[in-house]
């Protein structure tokens, strides 16, 4: 796969594919971390002299042109944040678009609108994907969160360009995703969030390659169950009670070890503060449901965690979201963010957890893409990597 920072792009024209599918309300940007992942690709390509056409999808128009899904915000934060002009195309295909992109001078910038306003976008059509490639010289994939979607701008683009490359946030997750794939030893992965049904690609491909398995948040509650134990109203995957007895005997056969909470803070809901207990694993009330883990489960997972080489986290350890059942997931999130092992974190709860708490700084390294993490942890292919690999 060849990457922008060795590439000749001077004085092109380039098509960078980014994801700035970012939260806004009232044509208020709610969190901008997606916009300034892109920022060092874009200035090292602005340093050599190219012109940049943008181009992103934001929300799910489903091929309409919806007035409120359009890029104006994005493009106004970027030009903020690049501190030069960005213009806004009023389409990312078309005539008026392909020439404000033919008047682009070198270290100018162009955002397309929202790709999604057509429907070709996702369905990969093949005229779709060329209209776009009229506009450029040569294409950038930097939009690591799409990259398991075989979309026109991801896939379908790279048919119509001699040059593909990956800008330097796909390099990023690249190199540090491929490390999972050699990782320095105890490798450790602490799964947690609310279903095991989203999970077991991810435990079923990494049994083979993980020394432990740490299981928190309420998937937790479908192995303890399917223990023989009583979970009282906590949220449990029924029809995955099988599923669950086979993943932790595969555990058991492959010498990997298996940690399940000992203890739970339990509750009256998820909204609800007062009330809260804590309990043993074998004794959730009746009444009450698991929503964070305990502290002598915390203890246990410290055990673990201190001697990891390598430890792959996606998923908080409960319903962080409400201070009262909070206190699990910031335990392990301060103690692997201090520990020496290489930190990989992933997916978007366990994202906004480490936001939230101001320490991002402490992991090695932390994924942009919920849904591209999770299908390169259960050993699937992504469209958007293979799409470059196969242009060398």
């Amino acid at each position: 796969m060849k990457f922008i920072d060795t590439e000749d792009i001077g004085g092109k024209k380039l098509l960078i594919r980014v994801d700035y599918n970012v939260p806004i309300k009232n044509q208020e940007i709610q969190d901008d971390n997606r916009i300034k992942a892109s920022i060092p690709t874009l200035k090292l390509a602005l340093e050599k002299n190219a012109s940049l056409i943008i181009c992103s999808h934001l929300g799910k128009p489903k091929g309409k042109i919806v007035p409120d899904l359009s890029l104006k915000p994005v493009a106004a934060r970027l030009s903020e944040l690049l501190e030069i002009d960005v213009a806004l195309a009023p389409d990312c295909i078309g005539s008026e678009t392909e020439a404000m992109a033919q008047a682009l001078k070198p270290g100018q910038v162009l955002m397309l609108e929202n790709l999604r306003f057509h429907e070709g976008e996702q369905k990969n059509d093949s005229e779709f994907s060329a209209q776009l490639a009229k506009l450029g010289q040569a294409y950038v994939n930097d939009a690591f969160g799409v990259s398991h979607r075989a979309h026109a701008s991801v896939v379908g683009i790279t048919d119509h360009f001699e040059q593909c490359m990956g800008g330097l946030l796909l390099k990023k997750e690249w190199e540090y995703l491929s490390r999972i794939v050699d990782p320095a030893r105890p490798f450790i992965l602490i799964s947690g969030g609310a279903k095991v049904s989203s999970k077991l690609g991810v435990l079923n491909n990494l049994m083979d390659k993980v020394n432990s398995m740490i299981i928190g948040g309420a998937m937790a509650n479908t192995f303890i169950k399917a223990m023989g134990y009583d979970v009282g109203k906590s949220l449990v995957e029924d029809h995955l009670l099988d599923e669950a007895q086979a993943i932790m005997q595969n555990a058991r056969d492959k010498k990997v070890g298996f940690y399940l909470p000992v203890d739970f803070i339990a509750g009256d809901g998820v909204d609800i503060q007062d009330g809260a207990e804590v309990v043993p694993f074998q004794n959730i009330p009746s009444d009450k449901m698991a929503l964070d883990i305990g502290p002598a489960s915390c203890t246990l997972f410290a055990e673990v965690l201190t001697k990891a080489g390598t430890i792959v986290w996606n998923g908080p350890m409960g319903a962080f979201e409400n201070r009262t059942f909070a206190q699990g997931s910031y335990n392990i999130a301060d103690l692997v963010g201090d520990l020496p092992a290489e930190t990989i974190v992933g997916g978007g709860d366990t994202d906004a957890l480490i936001h939230k708490m101001n320490i991002t700084e402490k992991f090695s390294f932390i994924s942009t893409g919920g849904g591209s993490f999770m299908e390169f942890l259960e050993g699937k292919v992504l469209p958007g990597f293979q799409a470059l690999q196969q242009k060398g």
